[in-house]
């Protein structure tokens, strides 16, 4: 654990970008072999649009990175934050809520709120729009919402009090499950949902990606669902009924543009609409 602590200390910003590559390439390779869905589609064309919003996610991420390193050496300099005002654990167990508590305000609170103010739901609706999700859709997020991701990630930071090296660890980690929840895998049933209890599986998250509330309204986390069951907001959906997009933004033509897509936040607010087959 600690070879792992000091590796991420001083991560060199090609390793990440290593990092995103490679899972971007694991599972665009393993979702071919085992779809879960048979996508009509042209692979390399519905990526196009998803590949650039995710180097957008790429520049935003590096160019304020700097933010990060001094609120991390700050908290540690000033032994600020809940993790450093508990008492003295085993290092394995300081990394795992370090990164769980990150995980909640960088990835489940900030997603919440996307979804609650209207203004931050027509910038988060670049990453529903897409009407075939695959692990390219993983960081399909319009730059503003990258710098959105970003800031709250800076306040988890601060108020956790996490060094630098938790902070890249949950980073890299956040990545990978990103591209793997959004992959298009076919798992069993079975597994997915043992998953579910500890980690956000595939079809967990899937259920986000259904067009229609409440649905649209669940399952917010990225790394760990205890935040969802915790919350109220834990939802299944079984797999065959999802159908993705959102429906009062049905354009598929539109949504898989780059063009429309940057312009996609300041159209008119819609609600989407209330499903009225709701299971538990």
């Amino acid at each position: 654990m600690e070879t792992i602590i000091n590796y991420f200390e001083t991560i060199p910003p090609h390793h990440r970008g290593i990092i995103i590559v490679s899972g971007i390439t694991f599972f665009w390779l393993l979702e071919g072999a085992i779809p879960l869905f048979k996508f009509d589609y042209k692979k390399w064309k519905h990526a196009l649009p998803n590949l650039f919003f995710t180097l957008t996610t790429i520049i935003v991420n590096l160019g304020l990175a700097w933010m990060f390193l001094i609120a991390a050496d700050w908290t540690q300099a000033n032994d600020f934050g809940i993790i450093n005002w508990l008492l003295e654990m085993p290092l394995w167990l300081y990394v795992l809520i370090g990164v769980l508590l990150l995980d909640f305000f960088g990835a489940y609170l900030a997603h919440f709120v996307e979804h609650k103010v209207k203004l931050l739901w027509m910038v988060h609706l670049v990453h529903h729009t897409d009407h075939k999700v695959d692990t390219t859709t993983a960081n399909r997020h319009h730059p503003i919402e990258s710098v959105i991701r970003f800031s709250f990630t800076l306040l988890g930071i601060l108020v956790v009090g996490t060094p630098i090296a938790l902070v890249m660890l949950y980073q890299a980690m956040s990545l990978v499950f990103t591209q793997f929840t959004h992959a298009n895998l076919k798992m069993s049933k079975g597994l997915d949902k043992a998953l579910s209890y500890f980690i956000v599986s595939p079809d967990m998250h899937k259920t986000h990606h259904h067009y229609r509330l409440p649905y649209t309204d669940s399952n917010y986390g990225n790394i760990f669902s205890i935040w969802d069951r915790i919350f109220g907001t834990y939802m299944y959906l079984d797999r065959e009924k999802l159908i993705y997009g959102v429906d009062v933004f049905p354009d598929e033509q539109k949504n898989s543009s780059i063009k429309e897509l940057l312009k996609q936040p300041f159209q008119k607010y819609e609600k989407p609409t209330i499903s009225a087959d709701v299971e538990d």
